[in-house]
């Protein structure tokens, strides 16, 4: 059974820095895509970055481009989001998810829908 399991929220000012990070267990992910979603309060769940287990391809959403770096350990099994130049719409709920048998363009593409796999969530509040 597929475990995810995520950490690393907090409070955080404008400007700042948080690492995500999402520690996988119960399974050989070498063929899976895993990535983050978040979810506002009273706004729909968007994608915000993907990573293919095996090759390490990477997706991310505009919002996101150039501010967060998606990367994964795959000595630790642990999927990491590094979010810089953090603003106060960042602020929501990030999902772990894991999807086998697909790459980091589609789950980007399938907004969530379907996947296989999710974490609890960890809340990031970014204060101006």
């Amino acid at each position: 059974q597929v475990q995810l399991v995520e950490s690393g929220g907090g409070l955080v000012q404008a400007g700042g820095s948080l690492r995500l990070s999402c520690a996988a267990s119960g399974r050989t992910f070498s063929t899976y895509a895993m990535g983050w979603f978040r979810q506002a309060p009273g706004k729909e769940r968007e994608f915000v970055a993907a990573i293919s287990w095996s090759t390490g391809s990477t997706n991310y959403a505009d919002s996101v481009k150039g501010r967060f770096t998606i990367s994964r350990d795959t000595a630790k099994n642990t999927v990491y989001l590094q979010m810089n130049s953090l603003r106060p719409e960042d602020t929501a709920v990030y999902y772990c998810a894991a999807e086998p048998m697909i790459t980091a363009r589609a789950m980007a593409n399938s907004r969530g829908n379907g996947m296989d796999h999710w974490g609890k969530g960890t809340l990031v509040t970014v204060s101006l």
